[in-house]
């Protein structure tokens, strides 16, 4: 593959490892398999036929979907045994310096139905605490993680809930992995709720819940994700009720991740729920545009690609729902920049993130904007589309300029005619205006009060969802 072939193939990876997990990818896409692009197509090259054949029967949706995403386009996916491939899986099988390590880490990754994990499986890498990109919506949440890895057990048990994408997973290994690092002799344990479920089930279909106790009773700290996971278990649920109530009295320390708050958990029951709020929750919402801006500007850093300022500011104020929706962004920025052979500038990733900003919204009109913004700002009817100048019309015209460009396909000479009369220039100038207020968290008069520019959008782009 030539160097353009092999970051192409670089960005599918981090695409894939987001639709299906890192420990699933780690799993079953790290050193057991290889991907090769070519004349337009993915190959996926496999150890043996057992890899094929669940590949092809489980993941291919997924690998279709990463290669749309990346690329642009519907690449043609193929799957072929790669005899050598094989020899590298029994060298990663054999035993290494990172045993003990190994053994310390998860227990495995576990599907419904799993599969034998298969030999080589790397070690999962934990996210880092001083990675975590630290914002209004997620502040308490990254405090009460770091109070926790001191090993102060009044916290416990720590729920943190939000929907995906926001941080709650990162937030929990890096916990597991400060506390490792920080408290010497620290038992830590990370699991999936599904993994918890698994391991409880087979110790007691195998007449091993004593072993299976004293493991995870004797932890320092237990970190369990996905807690909704749990709904409607009824066996796994009593004896998490146990397993708290045991950490309770040793004092030592728990910590989950959920979708929901506990008062919108009650399919878990009275007793968990009670038992959750009886520890510090913590919410953490989708990132305001400083926290999305500060996580493209890591990414961009960490994936090593030169992404000006102005591109930086526009995924950021575009990409508005959670981290995986930006890395995608920055994915397909790359891979168009390396098929057209041109550098990542506004113009770009303009070109490039328009078909996805549009997938990503409903059929939207010049004239559903205007009506919203008017809505949203107390303006009467076509005020947008006068010939008044004063800011009280301006900014509101501004802004359904900037959300005309995101939610549409609209021409900037379209755009500028509708809005009364004006230049394709001006639209563009709309643009970067508004950009420059998101980054400056500028205030803008609404129809009852103030409230910054990054709020209005959301308004109106609420206004939007309901018409």
């Amino acid at each position: 593959m030539t160097k353009d072939d092999m970051e192409i193939v670089s960005a599918l990876q981090i695409a894939l490892a987001d639709k299906v997990g890192q420990e699933r990818f780690e799993l079953w896409f790290g050193a057991n398999t290889r991907l090769e692009v070519s004349d337009g197509a993915l190959t996926v090259r496999v150890p043996n036929q057992f890899f094929q054949d669940w590949l092809r029967k489980n993941y291919r949706q997924q690998i279709e979907a990463a290669c749309q995403e990346t690329l642009g386009w519907p690449a043609p996916v193929n799957f072929r045994v790669d005899p050598s491939l094989a020899e590298a899986v029994a060298a990663a099988a054999s035993p290494g310096p990172q045993a003990s390590q190994v053994k310390d880490s998860l227990a495995g990754v576990s599907a419904a139905p799993a599969p034998p994990a298969p030999a080589g499986a790397a070690r999962r890498r934990f996210a880092a605490l001083d990675s975590f990109v630290v914002g209004s919506t997620n502040r308490l949440a990254r405090v009460a993680v770091q109070t926790m890895v001191s090993g102060h057990g009044a916290t416990s048990p720590l729920l943190l809930y939000g929907p995906t994408g926001v941080g709650k997973t990162h937030l929990l290994e890096a916990l597991w992995t400060e506390a490792r690092k920080t408290r010497a002799g620290c038992q830590a344990v990370y699991l999936s709720a599904e993994q918890f479920t698994t391991q409880f089930l087979g110790a007691l279909h195998g007449s091993g819940l004593p072993s299976f106790r004293s493991k995870h009773r004797g932890l320092d700290l237990l970190l369990i994700d996905d807690l909704q996971f749990l709904a409607g278990k009824r066996a796994t649920l009593v004896e998490l009720l146990h397993t708290i109530d045991a950490f309770a009295r040793a004092g030592r320390q728990l910590a989950f991740a959920a979708d929901r708050p506990p008062a919108e958990l009650g399919e878990l029951g009275p007793e968990l729920v009670t038992r959750l709020q009886g520890g510090l929750v913590c919410g953490i919402q989708p990132p305001e545009y400083e926290t999305r801006l500060g996580i493209v500007g890591r990414m961009a850093a960490r994936f090593e690609l030169a992404v000006p300022g102005d591109v930086q500011a526009y995924v950021a104020a575009h990409f508005t729902s959670h981290a995986r929706e930006l890395a995608g962004a920055l994915n397909r920025l790359h891979a168009t920049s390396l098929a057209l052979e041109r550098p990542i500038t506004l113009e770009l990733a303009e070109e490039a993130l328009a078909e996805v900003l549009q997938q990503n919204s409903r059929s939207v009109r010049l004239a559903d904007i205007e009506q919203a913004v008017c809505q949203v700002f107390g303006l009467e009817p076509q005020s947008l589309q006068s010939r008044r100048k004063g800011k009280q019309v301006s900014h509101p015209r501004m802004l359904a300029m900037w959300l005309a460009r995101k939610h549409t396909r609209a021409a900037l000479s379209e755009i500028g005619c509708y809005f009364g009369g004006r230049s394709h220039t001006t639209v563009i100038s709309a643009q970067k205006k508004i950009n420059a207020w998101m980054a400056g968290r500028a205030s803008l008069d609404v129809s009852h009060g103030q409230c910054d520019v990054e709020e209005a959008v959301r308004r109106i782009e609420q206004t939007l969802q309901a018409g």
